[in-house]
């Protein structure tokens, strides 16, 4: 699979053709009904993308919170019941649950059904989950939406969440096309561009667009707030601080899982991170003026560049 670009995500039509949606599945399972499957629950049902949406969660107290923001059609505690019938599967949940899960729901699983997941990380999912899937006689098609937020659970979810935000899926040689292009066609019925990669790559660009900003994000956190620091610390902590520091408020839960689960590449994209905050030191101890200023400068010009053409919308 050639390598993908900025210039493959699809060009959506205007925002009435966008909206004139049509059933696309009998029946939509979510697995871990979170912020993601929350959102995608609240946006699959107002754009009627299928006769029934259901969810499985872990606590009563989740499904509570669904039937309060209308999030699903109904919620249970009941994995392979929730699973029973389901053309499309969403898994929702933390990296390390996604196998064992679907482990657990194969015997309800039905023929011909699409099994789809949110992950921050594919390499691994995808190798799994495709075989465990298609051992029960249904496809696996990995997908990553690049969107999120700060804030954890149900009641943050938003049925916007999706609009204009990136949604990566991963195919491999052995995908069902038809499969890849109903979880495609789900995606961008929600409002996402589309962008193909093959798992090992998308894992690697971001590791260095997503992963590391969130380690230098808590990394500043812990840093700067830590309580052995005099409490003037804190109250100099002004926007630019909590602008650059908010993702460090997202699920230690599931940012430990996406951590380990893409270690090789985080750890590499440290590595070089620090490597250039490194040589911005060298320049301040030299006292050499141009070098910081070429520092900013670059960084500006970059961003600028980025924020006018194709930055996400999304707060991931």
């Amino acid at each position: 699979m050639p390598n993908a670009t900025i210039h493959d995500l699809t060009i959506h039509e205007s925002f009435s053709i966008r909206y004139l949606f049509r059933v696309q599945f009998r029946k939509i399972t979510i697995i871990g009904v979170g912020l993601l499957g929350g959102s995608i629950g609240l946006a699959a049902r107002q754009r009627r993308l299928a006769k029934e949406i259901a969810g499985y969660a872990r606590r009563e107290k989740t499904i509570t919170e669904c039937e309060k923001i209308g999030a699903l059609d109904y919620a249970t505690t009941d994995l392979l019941a929730t699973v029973s019938g389901a053309d499309l599967i969403i898994l929702c949940t933390p990296l390390a649950q996604m196998a064992a899960l679907t482990k657990q729901f194969l015997p309800a699983l039905k023929h011909g059904a699409i099994v789809t997941d949110v992950g921050s990380v594919k390499a691994d999912v995808v190798r799994e989950l495709e075989l465990l899937v298609k051992k029960a006689g249904a496809h696996f098609v990995g997908s990553h939406p690049m969107a999120g937020g700060e804030k954890m659970g149900v009641l943050a979810a938003k049925a916007d969440l999706f609009e204009d935000a990136v949604c990566v899926i991963t195919p491999t040689k052995k995908s069902n096309t038809t499969a890849v292009r109903k979880v495609e066609q789900f995606w961008k019925s929600l409002g996402a561009r589309m962008l193909r990669l093959d798992a090992p790559q998308h894992d690697l660009l971001v590791s260095r667009t997503s992963h590391l900003p969130h380690v230098v994000a808590a990394a500043l956190a812990g840093l700067i707030l830590d309580p052995k620091h005099p409490k003037s610390q804190v109250g100099l902590c002004a926007t630019g601080f909590r602008d650059t520091t908010r993702i460090a408020s997202g699920s230690p839960e599931m940012w430990r899982d996406i951590a380990l689960a893409n270690r090789k590449n985080l750890s590499q994209s440290v590595d070089v991170f620090v490597g250039e905050l490194k040589r911005f030191e060298a320049a301040l101890k030299k006292g050499d003026a141009r070098a910081v200023e070429k520092f900013f400068v670059l960084a500006k010009e970059r961003r600028d560049n980025w924020c006018s053409c194709c930055a996400s919308p999304s707060s991931e």
